[in-house]
């Protein structure tokens, strides 16, 4: 909105040539969405409480998480609004890729909202059930696969993508790149669900995700930058960067009152349009595997959960004392901060290891 009202200016005042920059865009998209969680937090806090949608508890988490219920949840809902609202201020609203970055995050949102709804509402233990959240995930997928294959924004990159490493290997998909999509995008997105039980650490890694791929999609989107680090240059995908910086703006501001002890959860309405942003920013830029890296902690906290599941079903024994892998821990007597903070590091590490992708190609 405001990239449509101010820049169209700068012919007469020349201050307002500032937006054509991304990165200046980017910077106040951050800025405003942390402002926004910031100003609209304390309320909405208020209003879950008085709704009484309040963490019910589960009996697959430890019993030191038995003092988290009554907790406000579904405060997934100021992370929507703090990343819809400065996109839609501070990005270029015509662009395919940042259309796409929201409807994706507002359709995995608007699943997570009925999920939760249906656990603090209407007391249903497991809320939505299983295959429905699924159905909703795959659905949006296969959408968001047959848009970029049938009218490609760079048709050249329809059904391919690159392999972290390797500056001249790219895979082409072609027909396989439908369900290729899909996989990635459910992957992603319950990825960061598995993650959130602790405070503060599903959306700490969130930002770390967000901000580098926020560098990921600006080095895409320049041609110069693209050519120097032989990436594929996608015209357009750059403007994602305002976009992930709205995502890093509205995790930190939301960690301000999900920071141990959380005044606040985000429920599945934040993890899962959070983790599905994550995907698709990975999937527009042509950086699928290499959302494995920069998410490696989600990785790590899914295949825990698998590696248990089968373990259990095939042996009768379990691999961990409790799945996802944070409870592990947590069993283990390392105190909750602990935990987080330190998976917290393992995430930086991941992220400054995608980074230097960039260059060992």
């Amino acid at each position: 909105m405001l990239y449509f009202l101010l820049y169209p200016l700068r012919d007469s005042l020349s201050i307002f040539n500032v937006f054509r920059y991304i990165t200046f865009r980017s910077a106040y998209a951050a800025v405003t969405a942390l402002l926004l969680c910031f100003l609209l937090g304390p309320w909405i806090i208020r209003r879950l409480r008085k709704s009484q949608l309040l963490e019910a508890g589960s009996d697959l988490t430890p019993e030191t998480h038995r003092a988290k219920r009554g907790t406000p949840t579904m405060g997934g809902i100021l992370i929507l609004l703090a990343v819809a609202v400065p996109t839609l201020l501070w990005a270029d609203m015509t662009n395919r890729y940042i259309q796409l970055a929201l409807l994706t995050t507002l359709w995995l949102g608007g699943i997570g909202f009925l999920d939760d709804y249906l656990k603090a509402v209407k007391r249903y233990p497991r809320g939505l059930a299983g295959r429905y959240k699924l159905a909703g995930q795959i659905l949006l997928g296969l959408f968001l696969g047959a848009v970029l294959m049938l009218d490609p924004p760079e048709p050249g990159w329809a059904t391919k993508t690159t392999v972290p490493f390797f500056k001249t290997v790219v895979i082409d998909f072609r027909y396989l790149y439908l369900p290729f999509v899909v996989l990635v995008l459910t992957g992603a997105s319950n990825g960061v669900n598995f993650t959130d039980g602790l405070d503060g650490l599903a959306i700490g890694l969130v930002a770390l995700g967000a901000f580098t791929f926020a560098g990921m999609a600006y080095v895409t989107g320049n041609v110069r930058f693209a050519e120097y680090l032989n990436l594929p240059f996608l015209g357009g995908v750059g403007e994602l960067t305002v976009f992930c910086g709205a995502l890093v703006g509205a995790s930190l501001g939301f960690l301000w009152f999900n920071a141990h002890p959380a005044d606040v959860f985000m429920g599945d309405t934040g993890s899962l349009a959070l983790g599905g942003a994550l995907g698709a920013v990975a999937i527009f830029i042509k950086m699928e595997f290499l959302l494995a890296l920069v998410g490696g902690v989600f990785v790590m906290e899914v295949l825990s959960v698998v590696l248990q599941v089968a373990s259990f079903r095939w042996r009768g024994k379990r691999i961990f004392l409790m799945a996802p892998l944070h409870h592990h821990f947590e069993l283990k007597n390392w105190k909750e901060e602990k935990v987080v903070v330190r998976f917290w590091i393992i995430g930086i590490l991941f992220a400054l290891l995608s980074l230097s992708t960039l260059k060992l190609r």
